[in-house]
């Protein structure tokens, strides 16, 4: 029984290790309707994009979800933008596509209301502004926390068996 513990743990650890050195996919691609943002803001940094669109949220989030290949997508209010993708971000929505331990891309969107105009870029009217932040992190960071959580939950794993071995010698007392 203890060998297919280990056995298992060190899959687990290879398999963890080996998805935390996996590279980066790249900032996603434009779609055919995107025009991209030409204010200073939204290209002070090659992580952060600014576009207007006419398609819907869910087409924006489909699209990038697809780009990283996969991903946990986690919503925020949109009040959030102002701290997580630029202060003074106006949005209506904000969501993230998360690689756990790894990457993170922030779609922050800003719908106008039928009553409140249209954008204007490049002569044409967009119903919406989006702008994309990708958050990348360094390999040697992560595989050094994988490699401590590894070795925690390895140190918590021998612990909590000797513990639950000293309660069943003290409740058949």
């Amino acid at each position: 029984m203890k060998n297919l513990v280990k056995i298992v743990f060190a899959l687990f650890g290879i398999t963890l290790l080996v998805y935390l050195a996996w590279p980066a996919p790249p900032f996603p691609k434009t779609l055919w309707d995107f025009e991209p943002s030409t204010e200073p803001a939204d290209k002070e940094s090659t992580l952060r994009r600014g576009y207007y669109t006419n398609i819907t949220r869910g087409q924006l989030m489909d699209h990038y979800s697809q780009q990283l290949g996969w991903g946990e997508r986690l919503n925020y209010p949109p009040e959030d933008a102002q701290t997580l993708i630029r202060d003074q971000t106006h949005a209506t929505f904000l969501e993230e596509i998360v690689h756990p331990m790894r990457e993170s891309l922030f779609v922050a969107g800003n719908e106008l209301g039928p009553k409140e105009g249209a954008f204007v870029a490049g002569g044409k009217e967009f119903k919406q502004k989006v702008i994309v932040k990708y958050v990348t992190s360094n390999v040697f960071v992560r595989i050094l926390t994988g490699l401590l959580t590894l070795g925690l939950i390895w140190i918590l794993g021998t612990e909590w068996v000797k513990t639950v071995k000293v309660l069943k010698k003290t409740v058949h007392l």
